[in-house]
């Protein structure tokens, strides 16, 4: 089936990572112009760039003016924003509970997730407001759905960016661009560089007890549910939605060992 991206111009922010990286290749495979954002994978980001002939363009997306400069260097380098895939995020390794929570690491945690992306949606959306059409992605996490212990700041940042932002979002593209469309795709347990260390054999069996599919989910997995949702042709009357890709994870047990 045809996703008609084909010369749509695409940003993908946190593109040298694990996930953006299969964003990147799975919309320059559909024939997009693809903006490929990095913050310190530089040498990830140019290689990537070769691969696909996509733009890699450096910023800080937790610096107002930086993110602001994005912008405008993808405007320059391709004539304009058709589509955002905000994927950039961080998740902090270390488990800490709350009452031993720095408020350090809380705020890092939420300016690197829920920060971040605000000003990137603002960007794109002035983007929008002059080109009258766009279509927005965010990349949340299960963990925004169900909780993480020990990673409280992160399950709070994605869960304001996949609850609150995300469904102001879209009531207010609509007003700049009639078919304008924002949604989300909430990854589960993923095999990236983010969590690389910490997926081995007996961690895979004791998280997928909450999964009907007992395995973990590959980039390109969540790489394909965001080109769906950027597409008009697949998904031109899908707004306001998230969509999990988890395997069927639950806030409980599915099997018993």
């Amino acid at each position: 089936m045809e996703t008609g991206l084909g010369g749509k111009r695409v940003l993908v922010t946190g593109g040298g990572g694990g996930i953006g990286s299969a964003c990147v290749r799975a919309f320059a495979a559909e024939g997009a112009k693809v903006a490929i954002h990095y913050r310190t994978s530089r040498a990830r980001a140019e290689e990537l760039a070769l691969e696909t002939g996509g733009v890699p363009l450096q910023a800080d997306l937790t610096v107002e003016d930086e993110v602001e400069r994005l912008f405008d260097a993808v405007e320059r380098e391709l004539g304009g924003v058709d589509v955002c895939a905000a994927v950039a995020g961080a998740w902090p390794r270390d488990d800490e509970p709350v009452w031993q929570l720095p408020l350090e690491r809380w705020e890092a945690t939420l300016r690197a997730n829920l920060t971040a992306t605000f000003l990137t949606a603002r960007a794109f959306l002035r983007v929008v407001e002059r080109s009258g059409h766009g279509n927005l992605v965010l990349v949340g996490s299960t963990a925004g759905r169900f909780g993480e212990a020990g990673h409280a700041d992160y399950a709070a940042a994605k869960a304001a960016l996949q609850g609150g932002l995300l469904l102001s979002l879209k009531n207010e593209i609509v007003r700049i661009a009639p078919r304008g469309r924002v949604n989300a795709v909430a990854p589960g347990w993923t095999y990236s560089p983010m969590t690389r260390g910490e997926l081995d054999e007996a961690l895979v069996t004791r998280i997928s007890r909450t999964m009907a599919l007992r395995k973990v989910a590959q980039a390109e997995d969540v790489a394909r549910a965001v080109v769906v949702l950027a597409s008009d042709d697949l998904s031109g009357h899908v707004t306001g939605e998230l969509v999990t890709v988890a395997g069927g994870m639950e806030g409980r047990t599915v099997h018993e060992a």
